[in-house]
């Protein structure tokens, strides 16, 4: 657990450091945010945010490698190394996106590509549990489906990056939860307790807390395609690869492992539920509007929030909330399998829902955002 805290605190604080760094230089390069009618913020503000999170990504996963425990465990560092290479060209095509504003089909293909290149080197699904039997899935399939659950989930958090620190709270919220669940598993289950994604998620989690002094509102840069795909990835990867150290031959069906073998492919939506909902909701709307899918608008969740009252920081606590009612809720309830467990997590999602529903908030005027714009400007 150790080296672990040491992972998370080395990715904080390298994005903390360099996030400075990545602002200036977006700056220089033209990377900015122009103010949009579907946008929310009200000055232009800096990309590149990503690409400090990609270095602190790079640093922690160096770190882990070279770790007395982590680093002596071949999958880890066979995992890492790759996956490294595959955010790279990931956040590569988000950095071009950010200065030139790429088509969709290209970020598209950009997104295969990095979901090849950690698919072929052996992170991928291995089977799937059923109702009453566990699947193996033949290669063909484990491909295919890898590749569009990764990029499923990278789209995700591309969409419901919208307000200022909401991607990275969300997501940081969710890995912690996935972190926990996948340390849990490995002690529960008596396995190797250097599993990839262990240090794939608590790595998140440090890129996360260390971007977002930087991008809570009212936000100094922004992560950008190139951050908030660089997210997704990462946590669908972690995902993914905990699935092929998990041993299947373990799993009853009908018997009492069962629950917490689902949660490596539930926990994900769980903790993408908000993302999720949000990209489903979003293709039905501007399907229904004559749109393609990948056509911006401003009809997501936190602007229906926003439109109810809620002020910009009061949209993003609220998603906070959700994200850690959803994500924690099923994670506890998955590996204590206790019924008192599963009527508080009831309980507390009917709150979160109610407090969701009746509140409005307290209404952001203009003037006020205006303020907070200048102010940060300083």
């Amino acid at each position: 657990m150790r080296e672990y805290i040491l992972v998370l605190l080395t990715a904080a604080a390298v994005t903390y450091q360099l996030s400075g760094w990545a602002r200036r230089a977006a700056i220089r390069f033209g990377a900015v945010a122009k103010v949009r009618e579907r946008d929310v913020h009200v000055v232009p503000t800096p990309y590149f945010g990503g690409l400090a999170m990609l270095l602190g990504v790079a640093v922690a996963f160096l770190l882990a490698m070279n770790l007395p425990f982590l680093g002596r465990h071949e999958i880890v560092r066979h995992d890492a190394l790759w996956i490294l290479v595959a955010v790279a060209v990931l956040c590569a095509v988000g950095i071009i996106d950010d200065l030139l504003d790429i088509g969709a089909v290209t970020k598209f293909a950009g997104q295969v590509l990095a979901a090849g290149i950690v698919v072929q080197a052996g992170v991928r699904l291995l089977w799937i549990p059923l109702p009453d039997r566990v699947v193996s899935l033949d290669s063909a399939s484990s491909i295919v489906l890898t590749v569009f659950f990764v990029v499923l989930c990278t789209n995700a958090v591309n969409f419901v990056d919208g307000l200022d620190g909401l991607a990275a709270g969300v997501v940081g919220i969710g890995a912690a939860a996935f972190f926990v669940y996948s340390y849990v598993l490995a002690v529960e289950q008596d396995l190797v307790r250097a599993t990839t994604a262990s240090v794939v998620s608590v790595a998140i989690v440090g890129v996360c807390l260390g971007f977002l002094p930087h991008n809570f509102h009212p936000a100094k840069m922004f992560m950008g395609d190139s951050g908030s795909m660089l997210l997704g990835f990462l946590l669908a990867i972690s995902t993914v690869s905990l699935t092929g150290q998990y041993d299947s031959s373990r799993i009853q069906p009908g018997g009492g492992d069962l629950l917490p073998a689902y949660l490596p492919l539930v926990l994900p939506v769980a903790i993408l539920g908000l993302p999720l909902l949000d990209l489903v909701l979003a293709w039905i709307r501007r399907a229904n509007q004559g749109n393609w899918w990948f056509v911006a608008d401003k009809g997501h969740l936190h602007h229906q929030l926003i439109k109810r009252g809620y002020s910009h920081r009061g949209a993003v606590l609220v998603m906070y909330v959700w994200s850690a009612v959803l994500s924690f809720g099923v994670m506890t309830i998955g590996l204590s399998q206790n019924r008192w467990v599963i009527i508080a997590w009831v309980v507390a999602a009917v709150v979160t829902l109610v407090s969701t529903v009746g509140s409005t908030g307290r209404r952001v005027r203009g003037s006020a955002d205006r303020a907070a714009a200048r102010r940060r400007q300083r």
